[in-house]
């Protein structure tokens, strides 16, 4: 009689087992994620271990070296990459259907075809699919090799026989391994795919991107193990019904997290933006209430992002406080602060705060340009005409510095701003050129200077 398979549980955050449903991930803590799936016993052979074994090393007598990059041919991407793809990395990128994954790493491929042997493997899409948007971005697609395959196996020796220089695997969650029993897209599929896929690439240096789908919650479907397992994770933002798309680093060993790289999606596919701060700025003919510009710093590259913010009679017992592109927590505590330290009252008014554009603002200099913007929007006074201002602000009222104020400064200085509120720890040692800089030392005088 032939042995029924078993089952067990698979966590969906963390990857864990368990031999029981169970309401509480045993691994991770994590609650209602555990989904049955087969246990399939893979063969042992499929990690087998390199052809000898790795001797101990000092590591001083190790020679480190610079690994070269490998340019995409579209700036704003190497930007975020930290300069270009290394040999035997693997990057992850992830985002919302339809927001630009399959285009820009198409645009990329091409690009790269004509130095270096590429490689195209799409699972979601037939093979005349992806010729057609090829031709439609009238992309020169001479020396581009497709594969259309969802097999692992199949995969594997494609990219041993052909060895490119770059891959692309479109998307990781349609790819199957056969030697296990569970549906493409699932938990233990995914994990397989992308160890068997990181392997490979560390084993022959080629450069490995694979696009990642998104749940519901915008984090990458599937494990997290697969997050820790590349080199490189990159999330695209943006609204599909905007023209404008940000690629943002949030993990790369080769390079510097937190990059923004921008783009803007025209009929020829995705464009890198040269001067990003004016997608960000506001286009008002004159300056009205609740608008502060703020200096941010995305990775090496200065932004200015218009800050909004709408202070309105509440006509409930509880005003609301909400925030779009702007860490939500923080403003109850910004609020506490400015009434205790600036004797602003803001307990009968609801408070609405928008970052301009779309972007995504999560550093705590923020704080001094929403408080400035709350003020101002409360008052019904605009701030006066080409103020910028960046700085964080402590429990006790103090404004306190923010890193690289000096290239913040110099960005506004280059767009035409003559007047700078910002912590006097930044203040800079030579006087800048066209800009008044306001050192401050607390939020009172701050306020003051608005009244």
């Amino acid at each position: 009689m032939a042995k029924a398979a078993r089952s067990h549980y698979v966590c969906s955050e963390c990857g864990g087992t368990s031999a029981k449903w169970l309401g509480k991930c045993p691994a991770c803590g994590a609650w209602n994620t555990l989904t049955e799936s087969l246990a399939a016993a893979a063969p042992a052979h499929r990690f087998a271990p390199l052809a000898g074994s790795t001797p101990v090393q000092d590591l001083a007598d190790i020679e480190a070296r610079e690994l070269p990059r490998q340019p995409s041919g579209i700036a704003e991407f190497d930007r975020v990459l930290g300069g270009g793809l290394v040999p035997g990395s693997v990057v992850l990128i992830g985002g919302d259907p339809g927001v630009g994954k399959s285009t820009l790493l198409l645009q990329a491929l091409v690009s790269l075809a004509a130095t270096v042997p590429v490689l195209y493997v799409t699972g979601e899409e037939s093979a005349e699919q992806v010729a057609l948007r090829a031709r439609r971005l009238d992309l020169p697609t001479q020396g581009s090799r497709l594969l259309a395959e969802i097999r692992l196996e199949a995969i594997l020796d494609t990219i041993a026989a052909q060895k490119p220089a770059v891959a692309v695997i479109d998307s990781i969650q349609t790819l199957y391994s056969s030697a296990l029993s569970a549906a493409p897209g699932s938990v233990s599929q995914v994990r397989e795919c992308a160890a068997q896929l990181t392997r490979l690439a560390k084993q022959t240096g080629v450069t490995l991107v694979l696009i990642g789908h998104v749940t519901k919650d915008g984090t990458l479907a599937g494990p997290r193990v697969l997050e820790h397992i590349v080199d490189t994770v990159l999330y695209f933002e943006g609204d599909t019904h905007s023209s404008y798309r940000l690629v943002r680093a949030f993990k790369n060993r080769f390079g510097a997290v937190n990059e923004l790289g921008v783009f803007a999606m025209t009929d020829r596919g995705l464009r890198g933006v040269n001067n990003p701060s004016a997608l960000f700025l506001s286009e008002h003919d004159a300056n009205v209430a609740g608008s502060c510009i703020m200096a941010t710093q995305e990775g090496s590259r200065p932004l200015l992002v218009e800050v909004q913010a709408l202070v309105d009679t509440a006509h409930v017992p509880n005003p609301r406080r909400l925030t779009v592109g702007v860490e939500g927590t923080r403003l109850a505590m910004l609020l506490a602060v400015l009434h205790r330290h600036a004797g602003v009252a803001t307990f009968d008014q609801d408070v609405f705060v928008n970052a301009v554009g779309g972007v995504k603002i999560t550093e705590p200099a923020a704080d001094l340009p929403v408080l400035l913007a709350i003020m101002s929007s409360l008052r019904d006074r605009p701030l006066p005409r080409g103020l910028v201002a960046f700085g964080e602000v402590g429990l006790a009222g103090e404004i306190r510095p923010a890193v690289r104020g000096q290239e913040r400064l110099r960005e506004a200085a280059k767009l035409g701003f003559s007047m700078a509120f910002i912590p006097r720890a930044n203040a800079p040692r030579q006087p800048i050129e066209g800009l008044e800089v306001v050192p401050l030392d607390r939020i009172d005088a701050a306020m003051d200077r608005l009244r």
